[in-house]
């Protein structure tokens, strides 16, 4: 399944609305211009399991590169428009992309990481002009509109966060198979059970680089259904999108949640909401009171999905199921779920329902690699069963099968011998009105070995101090046991996270050495 079948029966049906710039880009449009690019790749001799790159802004042209990659057996990387140069060349480098395609508002950073891209052959600039790029428009203009007769399926090869370390190419296997002879983007399964379909209006408010988004909204084009990209997050303008569009389907992480809570009630109420059937999220465990919140708010349509961007496996949780069991991200092996969560301890043995361990997801029909990384790839590997796969996360079944996430392995607090979760923690002082966001780290201690300390974000018109301080240790302590508290918080002016909502715990040695003068655990 890809868009060429809507544009043969509806080229004038919407496949993306720009909301930047008001654009509009119909079926019609998009199969002619991806079909052109597949024309560009394969006359500059790129073709089937070759390298391509993407440095972007959120523009919907990145639809039309996206789905000509895929029709020429192409792996495509979208690079973080956020990295330091030398960041972004290295995924450009390391995923080995011999065509480099850039927006023209990251001018600067693309001419940057030139030295840092030598194996790039060919280098393209659309929506504007760069220097040293050719422009994009004019390199497709004229090509053929008539598909071409091989089109072997490629695939996205997306690059994890880099969150506790460098990030790693995910390179899926290439079937060989023909685009059209085969269910599309392997995304459909999940999606379809979140109810897309023709009539879907799907807002992004997102990164496009990021594999949620991206993957969403090219599963959205398979389906019929219409994108609606955002340049970026604001909390009141996705709401006045939803009303505008008439959005059916959104896609959030748990920052977004916090952040469309502190709106003023007279600006909450300010828009229409009502076509919004389902608001999805994912990235980041969601604080339990955020999600009863907005609920209270938006209705019992918040649904939620664990996942990553490696596709190991997935879970599912209805709105009515987490109310039942809140903090919960869903029954293992239920409908639209990929997979089947198992819970190991540090040998690799299956754990009892209640206890923490690490999350393996059991997959027969899948496979992964992290691209020239075969170390890295091997701890994703369980010890000894065939095709269990892990990304690190910590969690523990219920009697029921349900699993509840408590962290990574890499970010848990050992304190005189006993495991604390940042998140847990995390959870409760995002709630104090005082906190625009906060992270929870563990700092030596001569004593306990670690103690444990938080980092927080004012939310604006709030001063620091040391009453404010105390209230917020006491605001913990009323809710959680006193050991899981933080001793001290820490008053910081920002904190590292991704632009999809992920903290960057590695950045915070940072943060330790300028506020406190010590590192943090890792």
């Amino acid at each position: 399944m890809y868009p060429g079948r809507y544009a043969a029966t509806d080229p004038d049906r919407p496949a993306v609305h720009e909301v930047a710039t008001g654009r509009t880009i119909t079926y019609g449009r998009l199969e002619e211009s991806s079909i052109r690019f597949a024309h560009w790749l394969r006359a500059h001799g790129v073709g089937a399991g070759d390298h391509i790159a993407v440095l972007s802004v959120n523009d919907a042209t990145v639809f039309e590169l996206y789905w000509g990659a895929v029709r020429s057996g192409v792996y495509i990387t979208f690079v973080n428009s956020h990295l330091a140069p030398a960041e972004a060349g290295y995924i450009v480098d390391d995923c080995d992309a011999r065509v480099l395609i850039v927006s023209a508002p990251l001018a600067q950073l693309a001419t940057e990481i030139v030295v840092h891209t030598p194996k790039v052959r060919h280098r393209l600039a659309f929506s504007g002009a760069i220097t040293g790029h050719l422009a994009y428009e004019d390199e497709v203009a004229g090509l053929p509109t008539e598909p071409p007769a091989d089109q072997p399926r490629g695939s996205d090869m997306l690059y994890s966060s880099g969150t506790t370390g460098r990030p790693k190419g995910i390179k899926p296997p290439l079937t060989g198979a023909q685009i059209g002879d085969e269910p599309g983007p392997p995304l459909l399964k999940t999606v379809r059970g979140f109810g897309f379909d023709e009539q879907t209006v799907y807002l992004s408010p997102a990164p496009i680089y990021h594999s949620a988004p991206l993957r969403y909204s090219v599963s959205t084009q398979a389906l019929g259904g219409t994108v609606v990209l955002m340049d970026r997050f604001d909390a009141e303008r996705s709401l006045e999108c939803i009303e505008r569009y008439r959005v059916t389907h959104s896609q959030w992480v748990p920052t977004h949640f916090v952040r469309l809570l502190k709106l003023p009630q007279t600006v909450r109420n300010r828009y229409d909401l009502s076509s919004m059937k389902y608001a999805l999220h994912s990235a980041a465990p969601c604080p339990p009171e955020v999600k009863k919140e907005l609920m209270r708010w938006w209705g019992e349509i918040v649904y939620e999905y664990y996942s990553a961007t490696e596709a190991i496996g997935s879970t599912v949780v209805t709105p009515q199921d987490w109310l039942r069991k809140p903090g919960c991200v869903g029954k293992t092996g239920g409908p639209g779920t990929l997979g089947r969560a198992r819970i190991c301890d540090t040998e690799g043995k299956v754990m009892p329902a209640g206890e923490i361990g690490t999350v393996y997801f059991e997959r027969p029909d899948f496979t992964f690699e992290y691209h020239k990384d075969p170390a890295k790839t091997a701890e994703t590997r369980h010890p000894f069963e065939e095709n269990w796969y892990t990304t690190g996360d910590l969690g523990y079944l219920d009697s029921g099968d349900v699993l509840f996430l408590t962290g990574r392995d890499k970010f848990t607090i050992i304190s005189g011998g006993v495991n604390i979760y940042p998140q847990e923690i995390e959870n409760v002082l995002v709630l104090h009105p005082s906190v625009a966001d906060v992270a929870v780290v563990g700092v030596p201690d001569t004593d306990f070995g670690e103690r444990v300390e938080a980092f927080v974000l004012l939310a604006a018109g709030t001063e620091a101090g040391d009453d404010l301080e105390r209230d917020m240790i006491d605001f913990c302590r009323e809710r959680l046991s006193h050991f899981k508290c933080p001793r001290q918080i820490r008053f910081v002016d920002g904190l590292p996270r991704t632009p999809t909502g992920k903290m960057v715990k590695g950045e915070l040695r940072a943060l330790i050495a300028r506020y406190g003068g010590v590192e943090v655990s890792s």
